[in-house]
């Protein structure tokens, strides 16, 4: 293999790696092939060039390399494989996704094929290594990756959705794992709770990360059974993966969102998160802890829901065969009949001497950092925000000599929830009270993404240690509602100047609901219907996010 140093466009001087092989599918076909620090550039020598003959590929696209030998045994060449996912336009509408794109050389420059195999072998080490050190920084944040070589739980759950998950992984991610040189075993669950008591049981040292091909519900069994655990302070600790296989997909399109990229759906999000998995980078994730009335607790990683987002998240499953466009249409037949709810709720907000609080980040692996799309590994949070309201929209509490201190109110998993009290105790007074009492909705985020198509928490990030509070009180007509949510694709919601939507930034909360029949669901699973608290502990969870 031939080495030079080269000098490009005032950049510093970089090794690179020189070679000339041919095309594996036409020996005719001859190509200089270089290797910089940052691009794989394959530059076509012979026939004559015509056309685009010069492909340039980032390694930050590359998701794996590998040498081999052929079949026959009487060949001496052996082969260089790379694989890429770069973001290229798409053939039939505008935008870009990430498409594949192999480049694969026959390598036959001596007779000896143990020569020539390690020769293979050399590139392919090298584009590795290289790759891998593009992916540490992303804007000036040091990430930490999953140990190599990693194996992988895979859970698939083959009736989410459409029932495709099983094609998605035949067809899409058992290609790109193996691309990825990631070992996994394949478990398909059986019945609701199957990866709950699975990961509740299992010996988790046989694993260096747990990913789950399907929708929103399964990764909410595991991360549950995960804090069901004695050894639940190290379980919490092990990577987890989303890959969408289900109907809303929120947290996968958070993960897409997070990225950078633009907005994509389908079969284009599976391989922009397969994708975003094989790269391995793992970041902190906020969960939110939710008392229920019967003192019931359970983990949430992204919303809890009461009123109009529940009703449709819920009464939609009767069109689940139309994927995501369930939520459009169970959107419009509860417009129909709008309902409205009567109840009382209550909120810590996410104070400014918390909000400036620091994420500091460590350069070892143990101390992950955020993934974050500002220059720093720091998180703001921006004061609270209500949507055209005024401040004297909610009452503080006032505070007396017979509230009781707040308790540490230790659960079974050990987690302490140092902000909630007991229900029905008088809340301190740094809580605000909502004077109203009739409401369309209550919605409480902690990502970006309420469904593949909903940016409903804009500026949510994986870890910022806030609840996104949204609430749509009595009185909203059915077009102005159904305007909120059509701005809500883009994000744009809040910018609708709606009188009736109120949005801000709490760290935890209580609602009491007071109408006799309704749903509350958290991470879109229906939950028993009574009063209900949450307190959000940040970056509780690590999450793979490329």
């Amino acid at each position: 293999m031939a080495q030079r140093r080269a000098e490009q466009d005032g950049d510093p001087v970089m090794n690179t790696l020189y070679g000339e092989f041919t095309a594996t599918g036409n020996r005719k076909v001859r190509c200089a092939v270089s290797l910089t620090d940052r691009d794989f550039i394959v530059q076509r020598l012979t026939p004559t060039p015509v056309g685009r003959n010069k492909v340039v590929l980032s390694l930050r696209d590359c998701v794996g390399c590998r040498a081999y030998r052929g079949n026959d045994n009487a060949d001496p060449a052996a082969y260089l494989a790379a694989y890429f996912y770069p973001l290229k336009r798409r053939w039939m509408s505008s935008g870009v996704s990430r498409q594949r794109v192999e480049q694969c050389f026959r390598l036959a420059t001596l007779q000896d094929p143990r020569a020539n195999l390690e020769e293979a072998e050399k590139w392919a080490r090298a584009i590795r290594e290289r790759s891998d050190r593009e992916q540490y920084l992303r804007d000036g944040v040091l990430m930490s990756e999953l140990s190599r070589p990693c194996h992988m739980m895979l859970l698939v759950n083959p009736q989410s959705g459409k029932g495709q998950a099983l094609t998605f992984y035949n067809n899409h991610i058992q290609r790109m794992l193996n691309e990825a040189g990631i070992p996994h075993t394949l478990v398909i669950t059986e019945r609701q709770n199957h990866a709950r008591e699975l990961v509740r049981e299992a010996d988790l040292t046989q694993w260096d990360a747990l990913v789950i091909l399907s929708g929103d519900g399964l990764l909410f069994e595991v991360i549950n059974g995960l804090l069901e655990r004695s050894d639940w302070e190290e379980a919490i600790r092990i990577p987890l993966g989303i890959l969408p296989g289900g109907s809303g997909n929120a947290l996968a399109a958070s993960i897409h969102h997070y990225s950078g990229a633009s907005l994509v759906s389908s079969e284009e999000l599976l391989v922009s998160c397969g994708f975003l998995l094989c790269k391995g980078l793992v970041s902190h994730m906020d969960l939110v802890s939710i008392h229920l009335s019967s003192s019931t607790r359970l983990f949430s990683f992204l919303s809890l829901a009461w009123g109009f987002v529940a009703d449709v998240d819920i009464e939609s499953e009767k069109y689940r065969h139309v994927g995501a466009a369930r939520f459009t249409v169970g959107t419009l037949v509860r417009l129909a009949s709008l309902r409205v709810y009567k109840g009382r709720l209550a909120y810590l907000p996410a104070t400014q001497d918390y909000n400036n609080m620091t994420l500091h980040c460590s350069n070892q692996a143990s101390a992950l950092c955020r993934l974050s799309r500002d220059s720093h590994c720091q998180t703001t949070v921006q004061n609270t925000f209500h949507n055209s309201c005024h401040s004297n929209n909610s009452l503080k509490v006032r505070r007396t000599e017979s509230t009781p201190p707040r308790s540490s109110n230790k659960a079974v998993s050990g987690l302490q929830d140092s902000l909630l009290l007991p229900p029905g105790q008088t809340l301190p007074g740094d809580w605000v009270v909502v004077p109203e009492e009739d409401f369309v909705l209550m919605l409480a985020m902690y990502q970006s993404h309420l469904a593949e198509d909903l940016l409903a928490a804009p500026d949510a990030t994986l870890n910022d240690g806030v609840i996104h509070l949204f609430y749509v009180r009595a009185g909203i007509s059915r077009a102005a509602l159904l305007r909120l949510f059509l701005a809500m694709e883009k994000g744009a919601h809040l910018a609708t100047n709606c009188q009736h939507l109120v949005y801000t930034k709490v760290r935890a909360l209580r609602l009491e609901p007071h109408s006799p029949k309704g749903i509350i669901t958290v991470d879109g699973e229906v939950v028993e219907y009574g009063p209900v608290q949450a307190e959000v502990h940040r970056g509780l969870a690590r999450l793979i996010t490329g």
